[in-house]
């Protein structure tokens, strides 16, 4: 899920896995699970989809959602389930992912192959997907909804991304195991790219982090976490007023 030193492995390289559990995605590099233990997709819905006011707040034309670190696709899959649910004739969803080391579409089908909820997703999404996802992958996967997959290092990917999104999922391996994924120059990017009220969620919630949102433009709110976690992090680009608050 991504952004990694490029001595550990290299810039473009496969993902280094083992698989536990059966189907289960371990990252040998970072020494982490790619999602929660207890339940991936109840995650997202807790962290990521709660955390930024959705689906509630898909009620304009468009929406797009910006993502560190695609990892399994299980929160775009889980995501893009939702807004089926959900969405209006008309309205569309661009959901833009930025990811080091894509896995091969065989693996993502096998990562999610543990939750019938989203087997539909999954079988279009590993259908579409490239035999090798290098630069943007793009693929218009129904008439309403985009995924954009950018292949690289995330701080250049968001360097050079459009403005405007509306929401966030911060979603690299732990803080403790991938700080650059972290960093204050990659939130304030992700701050600078964000549109007016555009707000972000995530299961960290290490001080640092903390610290790097909020100096990097957001208002930050505590939340409980998801299984038993204490607490994860969400909030929204700031207006002058608030950040004088924090």
């Amino acid at each position: 899920m991504t952004d990694v030193n490029p001595d550990q492995i290299g810039a473009g390289a496969p993902q280094p896995l083992e698989w536990r559990d059966g189907d289960m995605p371990y990252s040998t590099a970072f020494g982490d699970h790619f999602y929660c233990q207890t339940d991936g997709r109840l995650e997202c819905g807790h962290v990521f989809l709660a955390g930024n006011g959705l689906p509630e707040r898909w009620n304009g034309q468009r929406f797009r959602i910006g993502e560190l670190g695609f990892g399994t696709g299980l929160n775009f899959a889980e995501t893009w389930r939702q807004w089926k649910l959900h969405r209006a004739d008309g309205q569309h969803l661009h959901f833009t992912s930025f990811e080091l080391h894509p896995m091969r579409g065989e693996e993502i089908g096998r990562a999610l192959s543990h939750w019938p909820e989203i087997d539909a997703e999954r079988q279009v999404l590993t259908a579409a997907w490239p035999e090798i996802p290098v630069g943007i992958v793009r693929l218009d996967l129904d008439a309403q909804t985009t995924l954009s997959v950018v292949c690289g290092y995330a701080l250049d990917g968001v360097a050079a991304a459009e403005d405007d999104f509306d929401a966030w999922y911060l979603d690299g391996f732990a803080p403790s195991r991938n700080s650059d994924m972290w960093s204050e120059e990659l939130m304030r990017l992700v701050c600078e790219k964000s549109a007016a009220g555009g707000t972000f969620a995530t299961y960290a919630a290490a001080g640092f982090v903390r610290r790097n949102l909020i100096a990097a433009g957001f208002a930050v709110e505590r939340r409980q976490g998801f299984a038993g976690k204490r607490e994860m992090l969400c909030g929204i680009k700031a207006s002058p007023s608030q950040r004088a608050d924090q």
